[in-house]
């Protein structure tokens, strides 16, 4: 039975994961600190789940206990790790930088150290579609140079980006880092949007929305973000002969088993076409507060997932009414509203 060790199996994505990799037949160990970034009900709620599977089993602890993360991997001793624990949010990294620089920079350097330590037969980690900062090429492809970031948050990520790259050309151990972008869906994170949205309306109270709507963003149903990440578990990066032996438009490094894959949906959404999706799910019209930009944001996001594609012969591709619809169902069931 294969093994699976995953950073952040209480978050959002972990939990999915967590459960694809389960019903894979994955015998799966999960890390999570159970940090109080938002409500830890919900956290303890999806490891609750999780542990009714008999092939699951977890420890509470922050990333930055070195030795604490070297004993846990050791005794797992795991084929491959996901690193999703992360300290999220670009909004939060304005008020406080340093919990992104404890929990990503050198809570990722710990788990880069187990996964050497261990020999793993890959290492997957978290980066996000925040890296590309300043840049406004798009659709963003991995080729694209992402040394801009606008956020702290940004910033770690794109550290981590960096260290494992490093890890990979040193120690032959095979990287891949995954840019997410605004994933969402069922089990989701009450800071980000469609949570704070589909609760605000339902509550009655006004949504915030920047840049007075003209903001477009790649949404990626959870489901799909996992099915990509699954699949590129089984697809690690192996160190190319030459940098000619590198195929057009592929970012494996031409001198590590390192590789940058993004998961997007590859269709962008106006902000507030966003809204109107879920005020037709929900039935009722939104209250809506138009803001300016906050610092750190950009006005787009959208992703090429032609590499994922290449690699997995996956794309994500859930319609954005079908998510939401899902996100909301999940919603009124577990808040019983």
């Amino acid at each position: 039975m294969r093994r699976a060790l995953i950073t952040g199996s209480a978050g959002f994505i972990g939990y999915h994961l967590a459960n694809r990799l389960l019903a894979a037949g994955w015998r799966v160990h999960g890390i999570d600190g159970m940090t109080p970034y938002y409500d830890i009900a919900l956290k303890q709620r999806r490891h609750e789940l999780l542990h009714e599977k008999p092939h699951f089993s977890s420890d509470t602890f922050m990333l930055e206990e070195a030795d604490r993360v070297a004993k846990a991997t050791r005794d797992f001793a795991p084929n491959v790790i996901v690193h999703l624990a992360a300290q999220a949010g670009v909004r939060y990294s304005l008020e406080n930088p340093r919990a992104y620089i404890e929990s990503n920079v050198v809570g990722s350097f710990n788990v880069m150290e187990a996964a050497r330590e261990t020999k793993v037969d890959h290492l997957l980690m978290a980066s996000t579609s925040s890296v590309y900062g300043a840049n406004t090429e798009m659709p963003y492809a991995e080729t694209h140079k992402a040394d801009l970031p606008m956020t702290i948050y940004a910033a770690t990520k794109k550290a981590s980006e960096a260290m494992g790259h490093s890890y990979a050309h040193l120690y032959d151990l095979p990287v891949t880092m995954f840019r997410f972008f605004t994933v969402y869906g069922p089990w989701g994170r009450p800071d980000m949007a469609l949570f704070k949205f589909v609760a605000a309306i339902l509550e009655g109270r006004p949504i915030d929305i920047y840049n007075h709507g003209e903001m477009r963003r790649d949404f990626t149903y959870i489901n799909d973000l996992v099915e990509g990440i699954a699949r590129l578990i089984n697809t690690p990066p192996v160190r190319p002969a030459n940098a000619e032996a590198i195929p057009k438009g592929d970012s494996l490094s031409p001198v590590a088993p390192y590789r940058v894959v993004n998961i997007g949906n590859g269709a962008p959404v106006r902000l507030l076409d966003f809204v109107e999706a879920i005020e037709e799910t929900l039935g009722r019209k939104a209250k809506r507060n138009m803001m300016d930009m906050q610092p750190g944001d950009v006005p787009a996001t959208w992703a090429d997932s032609t590499l994922l594609h290449d690699l997995t012969g996956f794309a994500p591709g859930t319609d954005l009414a079908k998510g939401v619809s899902a996100f909301v169902d999940w919603y009124r069931a577990y808040y019983e509203v």
